[in-house]
């Protein structure tokens, strides 16, 4: 039962590609990602602001880095997630997110110091080939031919952001609750958005945007992030890690049931792929043994 944890979370990832998508065509994406962060802060306020103010001499030398991270995982990449779907399909959005633990592993190469191993060279040609096989549509050399479409381009753009997001939430290492964290980077990433979307056109949602306002602010905002960081609890971040490999099968799944996608055998070849590096980049070498010198003879001892 306790793998149904990342499971959920998976799928509730899995379905935001499908709410990036619809939201494209229903409310600014400015205000998409502001009503996504009021509304979760809104929730959150009654339980984690009486932590804050009580711990606020603890969280104020942070507040930079807190700031940092905000901008980083909560308005570049949600807000370029949403405007790529303007020009882009579900099912390509999550297929180029599924990268982002791939991106990771090689960020962590200058901002922790981590080596890369082969399997990780290998798995990233892999997945990066499988992912020009399915943006060219079969075509793995497209780029030299003809231009990448807008929305595709961002997505990429928002994966690094989310990657690096990551590992310097890991860098970063902070004497603060789970709760505590996604709190405050939320309501920093609330002020950041507030300029934004005062130059929406229209500042109040509509009834159709509703929906999926609470979609983004209470499933992907909240639950998830909550049965994300209680799966690592207990079962390790290893194995949650895993379960990431299942999201873009969960949205392009959705995307052809819900938004009548249509899924081609591009897609499932080069989704393979992009599946198959990632998960080989993901796994770790175990470390050879030292072998133990010999006793030395007594006759040798000095």
């Amino acid at each position: 039962m306790v793998y149904l944890l990342p499971l959920f979370t998976v799928f509730i990832w899995g379905g935001n590609a499908i709410v990036n998508k619809m939201a494209a065509e229903t409310i600014e994406p400015s205000a998409m990602s502001f009503y996504r962060w009021f509304l979760a802060i809104l929730l959150l306020s009654p339980f984690c602001l009486p932590k804050v103010i009580k711990r606020w001499a603890t969280i104020r030398p942070y507040l930079a880095k807190l700031a940092f991270l905000a901008m980083l995982g909560m308005v570049l990449n949600q807000s370029l997630s949403y405007y790529a779907g303007l020009t882009t399909t579900a099912s390509n959005m999550a297929m180029i997110t599924s990268l982002v633990p791939l991106i990771a592993i090689f960020m962590s190469v200058p901002l922790l110091g981590k080596p890369i191993s082969a399997l990780s060279i290998v798995g990233a040609v892999l997945a990066l080939s499988g992912l020009a096989f399915m943006l060219g549509k079969g075509d793995v050399l497209f780029f030299l031919h003809q231009d990448v479409t807008p929305g595709d381009g961002i997505m990429v753009i928002a994966s690094i952001c989310y990657g690096a997001y990551c590992v310097l939430l890991k860098r970063w290492k902070m004497p603060l609750s789970n709760w505590t964290m996604v709190y405050m980077q939320g309501a920093l990433a609330l002020i950041m958005l507030t300029p934004l979307w005062l130059t929406s056109s229209e500042l109040l949602p509509s009834k159709e945007a509703m929906p999926l306002i609470a979609y983004a602010g209470l499933a992907a905002s909240i639950a998830a992030p909550w049965m994300w960081v209680k799966a690592i609890d207990l079962i390790g971040a290893d194995s949650s890690a895993m379960f990431m490999n299942l999201m873009p099968v969960v949205a392009i799944t959705l995307a052809a049931t819900m938004l009548g996608e249509a899924v081609y055998n591009y897609h499932l070849i080069g989704g393979l792929l992009v599946i198959s590096g990632v998960i080989l980049s993901q796994i770790k070498q175990p470390k050879k043994p030292i072998t133990p010198l010999p006793p030395l003879d007594s006759a040798e001892k000095p």
